[in-house]
């Protein structure tokens, strides 16, 4: 991106951003670095073995994400929408497990 790219881009999450803290939805947000510096860790015979990443072998990678409080599917589908626009990428909708009753 350009400069001039880059600072609308920063507004329009800045101000999908100060909705989600103003509606009380956003709990955590997180920029994920390049994932050219990534490393996989793995154990084999019981020894650490560590070898570049990224783990996934794809064009598409995570670039960081949103922990958000919403009170059903719909609205958790509704702010991954607001992103998509802002970034013009798709957003990855899930919950966490519950692990409670397993």
């Amino acid at each position: 991106m350009g400069d001039e790219q880059m600072r609308t881009f920063m507004q329009r999450i800045g101000e999908l951003e100060q909705d989600m803290t103003s509606s009380g939805a956003l709990i955590h947000s997180a920029r994920l670095a390049s994932a050219e510096g990534a490393k996989v860790v793995a154990v084999r015979d019981g020894k650490p073995v560590v070898t570049d990443g990224p783990f996934a072998e794809t064009k598409e990678q995570l670039g960081g994400f949103y922990i958000v409080e919403a009170s059903d599917l719909d609205d958790a589908l509704s702010w991954a929408r607001r992103t998509s626009e802002c970034i013009d990428k798709p957003i990855e909708v899930r919950a966490f497990a519950d692990l409670r009753s397993a």
